[in-house]
């Protein structure tokens, strides 16, 4: 094989972050063709294409996007150097989590874990809409999304959903709001309660069980975002119904109380990922025998 040409590398490393080719040409006083020919000559030596078009724009394919992870190691590797000759720059490897802005924070921890403290990984998490977040999986801009909404499957879906675990959901309430009251259909009847949204699994599941109770509860508060929840259970605003993973540090310290599981009524979590041909090597841990 030839010599790998780090001119051609660099030239392509430039495009990819300007995202655009006559800016990158202009920036570095040379002809359009000139920066072409270059990246073409890179992608005939790793006999990939790195860039392609959609109108005017020039996205990043797969072996793209390994590319430019690549030369960002290599390039900071080499301001490393200049910068200091006693310290080696370190190889690392970069995963891309986006994680529904709602999702419990304890939970990505917990599945965040067997890497946060690897020197040799760098974490860049994105939070945002399921709908943002797949759109980020499809181009490459992620490597996984963490949701409690599987996408939709099909034939042609390019998603992959993983299970990891199913967490129970529970109604907790402070001390002060409790009382010393540990019955469940009483604090329903009397509490005023804390809920997600109609529009999520945990919701669903608690209607349909109170509706078959005869129960109508007085609702507070209803809430989409898990760590708000939270803050409103802290608060004694009413009682919440929500995985105990959500408030765990609370129920430790004793600032919660789980009164008890709601029967059969559960929240599943997802990692979403898409089949690629040259996946990130550090999923591989990420979802190993995962029960979170």
């Amino acid at each position: 094989m030839a010599e790998f040409n780090y001119h051609h590398l660099r030239y392509f490393w430039a495009v990819a972050h300007d995202g655009n080719l006559t800016r990158t040409a202009d920036r570095l006083n040379l002809s359009q063709s000139a920066v072409s020919v270059q990246i073409k000559q890179l992608e005939a030596h790793l006999g990939h294409t790195l860039f392609e078009r959609r109108g005017r724009q020039l996205v990043l394919t797969e072996a793209g996007r390994i590319a430019l992870d690549h030369a960002d190691t290599i390039f900071s590797a080499g301001r490393e150097l200049v910068g200091t000759l006693q310290e080696k720059g370190r190889i690392r490897q970069a995963i891309r989590v986006g994680a529904l802005a709602t999702l419990s924070r304890n939970f990505q921890m917990e599945f965040l874990r067997p890497i946060l403290n690897r020197p040799d990984v760098e974490i860049i998490l994105r939070s945002g809409t399921n709908t943002a977040l797949l759109q980020a999986l499809e181009t490459l801009n992620l490597d996984v999304v963490l949701s409690n909404r599987p996408p939709f499957q099909d034939a042609v879906s390019p998603f992959v959903s993983h299970r990891l675990t199913e967490q129970p959901v529970s109604l907790v309430g402070t001390p002060g709001r409790l009382k010393g009251k540990l019955d469940l259909i009483d604090l329903l009847t009397t509490q005023p309660i804390i809920l997600p949204t109609a529009d999520t699994g945990i919701r669903i599941g608690f209607d349909a069980w109170i509706e078959r109770l005869g129960i109508r509860p007085l609702i507070a508060a209803e809430v989409d975002d898990m760590a708000m929840m939270r803050l409103l259970a802290r608060e004694g605003v009413g009682l919440a119904v929500l995985p105990p993973i959500v408030v765990q540090d609370e129920l430790n310290s004793g600032r919660l109380i789980e009164v008890d599981r709601l029967p059969g009524i559960g929240e599943t979590f997802f990692a979403v990922t898409i089949t690629r041909r040259f996946p990130n090597p550090v999923l591989a841990d990420l979802l190993a025998d995962r029960d979170i």
